[in-house]
């Protein structure tokens, strides 16, 4: 994929590093009980929740609660399996980079679209929830390009393998 190609690991590692990180000890606070994190943690997330006006984790809405869930149970696995496979150069890089980015997606599609369609959203709180759609955009096209270089790359002057059909009497 070349340098471009190396730059673009290069952001979704740091980005996957954070998400290894993140859900688990700020996103959890939605779900699980407030008494399990350490009191500065809770602070943050309380001075976050105030600072952006993130009515979303205010209110806790049961579509947030699920998206939050899904994350925690499948995204935050996979951000740890894409961490280690940046790290050791894994050819499965390209598929868990399309998995966790069509989620990613689909998710703040939902997130975005409740916002917006509100209207209660600040103009703060939408910069801080519009890039991870473009994060999620980029992962996505990663294990797209990842995909189609493998399936173009050997396929130069080869006959096709489908047999023409037969006349039937």
């Amino acid at each position: 994929m070349g340098a471009f190609g190396k730059l673009i690991d290069a952001f979704l590692f740091l980005y996957f590093a954070l998400m290894v990180v993140i859900p688990p000890l700020f996103d959890a606070q939605t779900v699980l009980p407030k008494e399990i994190f350490p009191a500065i943690l809770t602070d943050l997330n309380r001075n976050y929740i105030a600072d952006f006006g993130d009515y979303l984790l205010a209110e806790e809405p049961h579509f947030l609660v699920g998206l939050i869930w899904h994350e925690l149970i499948f995204l935050w696995p996979l951000s740890i399996a894409n961490v280690y496979a940046i790290l050791a150069g894994k050819s499965w890089f390209g598929t868990t980079c399309l998995i966790y980015g069509a989620s990613i997606v689909t998710s703040m599609a939902a997130i975005l679209g409740e916002m917006i369609g509100s209207g209660k959203a600040s103009e703060k709180l939408l910069m801080m929830y519009v890039p991870f759609m473009g994060i999620g955009i980029l992962a996505t096209l990663r294990g797209l390009v990842s995909r189609s270089t493998k399936s173009t790359g050997s396929v130069v002057d080869k006959r096709s393998t489908v047999k023409p059909r037969r006349k039937l009497a």
